[in-house]
């Protein structure tokens, strides 16, 4: 028996597009239930916003959204997460990075660094941070 754990990004009315971007980025699959496919509509003009969704990728990358209603408080807050993504090829990690930098802010560059082969960190047109690095051996 095993157990995942997977991020769960909350937005306001722009999860479908955020799991798109990201689907652009990683490749996978995307599902997506409305919360008129769910039966769940409080507001009609939310019927039709994400209430579970998901970008589940090959290569093992998943990620989870959806739109929080109106009616519920959100505030993305400043540092409340950061979304790290690490692998063991430079190639790999590098394409991911390059198609996240898409109207992006960059926070740090992309580049090498003393704890990482490359590493570099940047806040996605989203709003989400990313903390994106190829895996070095730690040594003690």
């Amino acid at each position: 028996m095993s157990v995942d754990a997977v991020t769960h990004l909350n937005f306001r009315g722009d999860a479908r597009e955020a799991l798109a971007f990201y689907q652009s980025v990683f490749g996978g699959d995307v599902v997506a239930v409305t919360y008129q496919d769910a039966g769940n509509v409080q507001d009609p003009a939310e019927a039709g916003q994400v209430m579970w969704g998901q970008v589940s990728a090959p290569n093992g990358f998943r990620v989870m959204a959806y739109d929080v209603p109106s009616g519920q408080p959100w505030d993305q807050g400043q540092n409340a997460f950061f979304l790290s993504l690490r692998g063991q090829d430079a190639d790999e990690v590098t394409a991911y990075w390059e198609k996240l930098a898409v109207g992006a802010s960059v926070l740090r560059p992309f580049g090498p660094a003393e704890w990482a082969a490359l590493y570099g960190m940047l806040k996605d047109r989203f709003g989400v941070t990313w903390v994106v690095d190829v895996v070095s051996p730690y040594v003690a």
